[in-house]
């Protein structure tokens, strides 16, 4: 471990180095990248520090009890060591998990989807209940939420709703929110008083840099339109929607939130980018999970995820079979608690894949 820890502090004093370099200040991108990198790796140096500091009260303490010579310094000795050692498995643990490479994807923001599943009205109604309950959670964080399309349900709701979130670490918190989430209720539309199960697909896209995905806009078919849906004095008046097809895929975009054209285009851009770049992203998140034999963070959009029971108040995290009694507060956004649990489970298997080599 201290080896590890040994090579971290070199890249420290290399990074602290280089953000003071004029010609790396005036490369705004390299040096953002580097301020990050710093932040990171300053969290394991200062860890290194205390695990120098503990080793040595360690072997300090048991220099002292050996030597017997003073008896009052050998007490002292005797308590430093028990101290020391009751502190220092849970230090491991701490620079274990912070030595496990960080997922670079954590730090991009995202695009949203929330497409209604089956149930008909019901489960429009759920995606829009989804949606709000996203964009409280995401206010509760400071991040900022901006839709980009939605196509909306006929009794309230949305059959489809895409929106990007912005912030720090949101790919990192969201990504867990993937999958198919059911709600079990009595629909506004249902007279005989039963519950009916009614499901929506949430997909959570990071959003994609030019660099990450070549998109070649000869591959891409451009449509211009009127917006569509109520109200507004630009809809149905001036050809401000856009509509993309990626003829290579096959995938399709359509962006009519904004009144001006070709801030819809590069809306839609972006979402196709993170569309293209996803494809790729969940073959390797396949991947992981095989190998973590973990379904948290699969990015497997066909899997059911998460249950809401109104009736019980009661909502169930099938993943890791977690089960809240605190349906209220979680649909007006606390999900805290969930992604927390979530977030704790995959770092479990990360740890257990880490220890075999740290």
């Amino acid at each position: 471990m201290l080896d590890k820890l040994n090579v971290v502090k070199q890249r420290f004093d290399e990074v602290s180095d280089l953000i003071i370099q004029p010609d790396v200040i005036a490369d705004q991108k390299r040096y953002v990248q580097l301020n990050k990198e710093y932040k990171d790796l300053k969290e394991l140096v200062d860890k290194r520090e205390e695990y120098l500091t503990l080793t040595g009260n360690i072997e300090e303490a048991e220099e002292i009890i050996a030597d017997g010579s003073d008896p009052e310094m050998v007490e002292m000795a005797k308590m430093q060591l028990d101290e020391a050692r009751e502190a220092l498995p849970g230090l491991e643990s701490e620079i274990k998990y912070l030595l496990i490479p960080k997922d670079p994807e954590d730090a991009k923001n995202v695009v949203m989807e929330i497409r209604a599943g089956t149930g008909g009205d019901e489960a429009s109604i759920f995606a829009g209940d989804l949606h709000r309950m996203y964009t409280k959670y995401c206010e509760s964080k400071g991040w900022k939420v901006n839709v980009v399309d939605f196509n909306e349900g006929t009794s309230g709701g949305y059959k489809e709703v895409i929106f990007e979130v912005s912030g720090e670490n949101v790919y990192g918190t969201l990504k867990f929110e993937a999958g198919v989430h059911r709600v079990q209720r009595v629909p506004q539309t249902e007279t005989q008083g039963r519950v009916h199960t009614s499901a929506a697909t949430v997909m959570v896209l990071p959003e994609a840099e030019e660099f990450d995905v070549e998109l070649d806009m000869s591959d891409v078919k451009i449509i211009r339109t009127t917006s569509t849906g109520p109200g507004g004095q630009s809809v149905n008046t001036t050809y401000s929607a856009i509509q993309l097809q990626h003829i290579p895929t096959g995938i399709e975009v359509r962006c009519q939130d904004e009144k001006s054209q070709h801030k819809n285009l590069d809306k839609a851009i972006k979402v196709l980018r993170s569309r293209l770049y996803e494809r790729e992203l969940a073959k390797k998140q396949e991947e992981d999970a095989a190998r973590r034999k973990s379904m948290v963070s699969s990015g497997d959009r066909s899997a059911k995820i998460r249950t809401y029971n109104y009736p019980q108040g009661r909502v169930t995290d099938h993943r890791i079979g977690l089960t809240l009694y605190d349906l209220s507060n979680i649909v007006n956004g606390d999900l805290e608690k969930i992604i927390e649990e979530l977030k704790i489970a995959e770092n479990t298997e990360k740890l257990k894949e880490a220890s075999e080599t740290i």
